[in-house]
């Protein structure tokens, strides 16, 4: 015969909500630990960053009988970057982050944008766009005050609004479209405001089609940079009927992202003389 001593049912009880507590925890924290590991720290964002991911992979690409003129973008990611390997394979130009939202500055900035022109690139810095952080005006001062700058020396490219998928959380940084734009716009105004330039603009089509509704209205007076991993650009963004720029890889040789300008090195000149 079972004898039911009292207190017994309540340590059972303690006992299961504890074996409970500690299931949960054992299935949860993994979880919690391999989320943290796949989400980037502020500050480390970079070209092309989502575009393995959502817009084709790596390949060579076909320009046909186009002259087109081979360049890179690099960040801190590359860390000090051996600009004369560069120059002698026949790359020509160079982009560098200079700036992230208003909370980052690119600690190699300095090596990599005056290495460059040491060897006699032609050079320019970009931001990386974060707008569910500040507003776009407010992070092209940032960018003109911590290297965006231009000079109309020959040597130095318009700045560069890189605007993409958001690697720190929703793609479209929990905007509207229309908001999307509205940013953009403050952000481009605010740089020519500034500098006497336009802003080029570093997209991929995927995502500006998502997260700007696929706007027009950029494109008579900003420059496109496309980014896409594939032999060719494919569609582009709305109102612009060519490219001035292509990254088409992030597996190139020395520095992993590759970049074509569409034009001879001229073209490239003009681009920087405004």
């Amino acid at each position: 015969m079972l004898v039911h001593r009292p207190g017994s049912f309540r340590r059972h009880a303690a006992t299961a909500l504890a074996a409970a507590l500690l299931s949960v925890l054992t299935l949860t924290l993994p979880l919690t630990s391999a989320h943290a590991a796949t989400t980037p720290a502020r500050g480390s964002a970079h070209m092309g960053m989502g575009v393995l991911a959502h817009d084709g992979q790596d390949g060579t690409p076909n320009t046909g009988d186009a002259t087109q003129t081979e360049g890179v973008d690099v960040s801190s990611y590359q860390g000090n970057v051996a600009w004369s390997t560069l120059w002698s394979s026949g790359v020509k130009w160079a982009y560098v982050k200079a700036t992230e939202g208003t909370y980052y500055t690119n600690s190699y900035f300095t090596q990599q944008y005056n290495g460059s022109y040491n060897v006699g690139m032609i050079r320019g810095a970009y931001h990386f766009a974060t707008p569910d952080t500040t507003s776009g005006a407010t992070q092209a001062n940032y960018f003109v005050d911590h290297g965006g700058g231009w000079s109309r020396d020959g040597k130095t490219l318009p700045g560069v609004l890189d605007i993409e998928w958001n690697p720190y959380g929703a793609s479209c940084y929990g905007k509207s479209a229309s908001a999307m734009v509205s940013w953009i716009r403050d952000f481009v105004n605010t740089y020519r405001s500034r500098t006497g330039r336009d802003a080029v603009i570093y997209t991929a089509t995927i995502w500006w089609t998502e997260c700007t509704g696929n706007y027009s209205g950029f494109a008579s007076t900003q420059p496109l940079w496309i980014a896409r991993y594939a032999s060719d650009v494919g569609t582009l963004p709305a109102g612009w009927s060519y490219y001035t720029m292509w990254q088409y890889t992030s597996s190139g040789p020395t520095v992993g992202d590759h970049d074509k300008f569409n034009g001879a090195l001229d073209r490239v000149v003009a681009l920087a003389n405004g």
